[in-house]
């Protein structure tokens, strides 16, 4: 260890991460201590590392951070992390930031403060490249002034804000690639209904939590998105056709537009959502490249409506992953299996019930003679902890119906996921 380069040490210390760990370790030798100074290049406080954050007082754990911090000259990795723990004074805080702007490349930052400070006026016109804000107020932005040159990462998380500062916060990130919006605080004025933004180098945005009448997301380069939990009356996508992945999750929505040109989208994965799947269909049809499929717990608003499987087929030629899992109905066999087509490609099959009857078996054994090149077929099931003798009796009926089957294809490889 003697003859470790200290560059190499401060690594070594940069990957312990929590500050503890890191000033425990340096207090080994004096080129160790050399390293914590001067090639320290990430740094973690998280009150949830260490019970001691919890049991000193809020005026302690300020000067521990101050010193820890004071002592080190090149950070670029900052997460300082304090849930559950009481407001700190705004000076301290100012002062970690300040000393630290020039060579800090991503900050975590979720600290409340009293008075509140301006993490965007302290952090601003400096090399950032990640940043992740929790808990916190984002007002009065000015993109002329509080311009990040280099953020590539935003990520705000339970911030309140208004929809035209997030707006201008987009817009003084003109690198910015992966947007994260969590539990927003989202204030609309009395003439604005609609969440307007835009970004021309976006390729990845996460929306999780979000209420809103109406949200406009303009992004020439987005490649991934991902909606959860999000209750929205209509959402719009404006770009060129970039999109590769869509993830929609618990989300409840009136109109939902991706625009036309879908011809690059390689996974859809909709789950637990309410589906027109004659308009669902249509959005996602010019996907030829679609290789995965999910399908997971959807209702159908029309309950006449099946997924036709001869139109998946026909669509989306490269499929080679399909999940399914629905409320099966007789037209489920009679018109969503019907047809002489074969999902030639498709080799991993996912599928799942809610309440198992014979029909699932049946489908089962359809979607099966369908995947002349399946390799794995995974089962998910629920099994209620009651269980009535006919519940049992059904349990067993299907797994004896699931083994006479795959008799017949030995070369799949067969899994069960039981909740």
């Amino acid at each position: 260890m003697e003859h470790l380069p200290v560059e190499v040490i401060g690594n070594i210390l940069s990957l312990l991460g929590a500050a503890r760990d890191v000033v425990i370790a340096s207090s080994t030798c004096r080129k160790w201590r050399q390293a914590w100074s001067d090639h320290l290049h990430t740094l973690t406080f998280n009150s949830n590392d260490w019970p001691v954050y919890h049991e000193i007082t809020t005026s302690r754990l300020e000067i521990l951070i101050t010193q820890t911090i004071f002592q080190t000259s090149g950070l670029q990795r900052l997460l300082i992390v304090m849930d559950d723990i009481d407001e700190f004074s705004a000076a301290p805080v100012i002062a970690w930031l300040m000393y630290t702007r020039e060579t800090l490349r991503q900050l975590f930052y979720n600290v409340r403060t009293t008075p509140s400070i301006n993490i965007l006026e302290k952090c601003g016109r400096q090399k950032l490249e990640v940043l992740s804000l929790a808990h916190n107020t984002i007002t009065g932005v000015e993109p002329s002034y509080q311009r990040f040159p280099c953020l590539r990462c935003l990520s705000l998380s339970y911030v309140s804000v208004s929809a035209l500062d997030l707006s201008l916060l987009l817009t003084a990130c003109p690198k910015i690639e992966s947007l994260t919006l969590v539990s927003l605080d989202i204030a609309m004025s009395d003439a604005q209904t609609t969440m307007e933004l835009s970004s021309p180098t976006l390729k990845e945005a996460c929306v999780e939590a979000i209420s809103l009448d109406k949200f406009i997301l303009e992004a020439d380069s987005l490649e991934k998105l991902h909606l959860k939990d999000c209750t929205l009356e209509d959402f719009d996508l404006v770009g060129k056709g970039t999109l590769r992945l869509l993830k929609i999750d618990d989300v409840s929505v009136i109109h939902l537009d991706i625009g036309e040109n879908t011809e690059n989208l390689e996974v859809v994965d909709v789950s637990n959502f309410t589906i027109m799947w004659a308009k669902f269909h249509n959005m996602i049809s010019r996907s030829s490249k679609l290789r995965r499929l999910r399908l997971w717990g959807v209702v159908f608003d029309d309950e006449d409506e099946v997924v036709d499987m001869e139109t998946i087929s026909a669509c989306f030629p490269l499929l080679t992953h399909l999940s399914l899992s629905y409320d099966l109905r007789e037209g489920s066999l009679q018109y969503g299996l019907q047809g002489s087509f074969q999902l030639e490609n498709v080799i991993v099959l996912e599928l799942g019930w809610t309440v198992i009857n014979d029909l699932f078996s049946q489908w089962v054994a359809g979607l099966l003679e369908k995947c002349p090149n399946l390799r794995k077929l995974v089962i998910y099931g629920l099994v209620s902890e009651a269980k009535t003798h006919e519940e049992c009796t059904m349990l067993a009926n299907f797994t004896s119906s699931i083994v006479r089957l795959m008799r017949k294809y030995m070369h799949v490889d067969v899994e069960f996921e039981y909740e």
